[in-house]
């Protein structure tokens, strides 16, 4: 089985400088995998356990010390949330060993465990309060196209700053024409799809759907109808790129707003959907309040909404939503394989005048904003008309030139200060 080389090994060199790494990100994603080939990489390599194993996890759960010494160090534990107790525990092997290093040994710390999860909406507070100063946090999502594309070259990019200067000498990976890309996207991104050929990707989601309720939905959170559950999810998915509404989304499922508020934490927190929340720059501010939704792989979201062919998809009413749901998914990516937390970097823009701009992009005092149109031609300005919206929210920030991302082959200006760019170049 051929290994996928991920982006995020160039930040990789920086774990060792924490005792403890948290790899978090969807489930099947490869995190396990990631880190057991990095593994590989180190002097003394860890062993690596995954709390998947019921017996496993009952150990951990109730002995949690004599789980921890039995295994030793370096060590990975796979889906650690199913055991929040080890928190502790390795807070205190922690301590004891910097105390060693920093009064006896002097020798370095190091890495001690390396933590996995895919649901971490109820460990990450225990996280942060037992483990602050002493962990490293990384995400992992789905393959980006350059990863897909599997040429070493395209790894090393960097996260997307859609500065026109630097644009142009951006390196980028394999044009697709547009029916291509729309096989890509309702392919997917996940790992397995690309390491076998011959899976289904419809059997692949209805499989993952299923283990998502399973071993996730079951074990974390009070569903009571799952099948209400998986129409919830089906809502979200046709609503990717859009305004999170609860009231619009708990009327179509037959739920109240406060469950549809709750189960979208859930799936937050469980790395399906990304939130991205409105830009601004002010209390006063005319923007809308509300996220908008991005379900973090194209390929699941268009299975819940119903799509099973990419000429289909292409030539569908969601076509347009679900090309900037890959778009998103792409420049998220680009952030979080650099190790850098998207959270205060991708925002969007839409006022009461329901002027919108797709993406807002902050880079220290900087703002670049961006369109996304899934067009084979050059985009017309008017594509770019809601730009100028942003200097009334920007403050002493700098609204730089736009960009508008499509499908075109070559970076082509629309006018002087907006340049359409091919979406190969995030």
């Amino acid at each position: 089985m051929e290994y996928k080389h991920r982006i995020l090994e160039n930040t990789a060199q920086s774990f060792n400088t924490s005792p403890v790494i948290l790899l978090a990100g969807p489930r099947q994603v490869g995190k396990s995998t990631f880190l057991n080939y990095l593994s590989k990489k180190l002097p003394d390599s860890p062993r690596a356990v995954t709390l998947d194993d019921i017996a496993l996890r009952m150990q951990a759960n109730e002995d949690p010390e004599a789980f921890l010494d039995a295994l030793g160090t370096p060590l990975i534990i796979d889906e650690f949330q199913y055991a929040p107790k080890l928190l502790s525990y390795i807070k205190m092997r922690v301590d004891r060993v910097r105390s060693n290093s920093l009064f006896k040994t002097h020798k370095k710390v190091g890495t001690l465990y390396y933590l996995t999860g895919s649901q971490v909406f109820e460990t990450m507070k225990d996280v942060s309060d037992s483990l602050a100063g002493r962990i490293g946090l990384y995400n992992l999502y789905t393959l980006s196209a350059r990863e897909i594309d599997g040429n070493k070259e395209q790894l090393s990019q960097s996260p997307f700053i859609p500065d026109h200067k630097s644009l142009k000498t951006r390196s980028h990976s394999s044009h697709l024409d547009s029916l291509k890309i729309f096989n890509r996207i309702i392919r997917g991104s996940y790992p397995e799809l690309y390491i076998n050929d011959a899976i289904k990707t419809d059997r692949f989601y209805s499989d993952y759907v299923k283990t998502y309720i399973e071993r996730d939905i079951r074990a974390i959170a009070s569903v009571k109808d799952e099948v209400k559950f998986v129409r919830f999810l089906s809502c979200l998915a046709a609503r990717t790129g859009q305004e999170y509404n609860a009231s619009g989304i708990a009327s179509d499922v037959q739920i109240d707003s406060k469950t549809a508020d709750e189960w979208l934490s859930v799936v937050k927190n469980t790395h399906l959907i990304y939130l991205v929340h409105p830009y601004s720059n002010n209390a006063n501010s005319r923007a809308i309040k509300r996220p908008k939704i991005y379900f973090t792989d194209t390929g699941l979201a268009s299975y819940l909404a119903g799509y099973s062919g990419g000429e289909l998809l292409h030539n569908s009413a969601y076509s347009g939503a679900i090309f900037e749901t890959y778009v998103f998914n792409e420049i998220l990516k680009s952030f979080v394989n650099n190790g850098i937390d998207p959270k205060d970097k991708i925002y969007y823009y839409r006022n009461y005048d329901q002027k919108e701009v797709d993406l807002v992009i902050r880079d220290g005092n900087k703002l670049y904003p961006i369109e996304i149109k899934k067009t084979s031609t050059t985009p017309s300005f008017d594509a770019a008309k809601n730009f100028s919206t942003l200097e009334k929210e920007a403050g002493e920030r700098k609204i730089m030139p736009g960009t508008i991302i499509c499908n075109t082959r070559e970076i082509v200006p629309v006018a002087d200060d907006v340049l359409a760019v091919p979406v190969e170049y995030i």
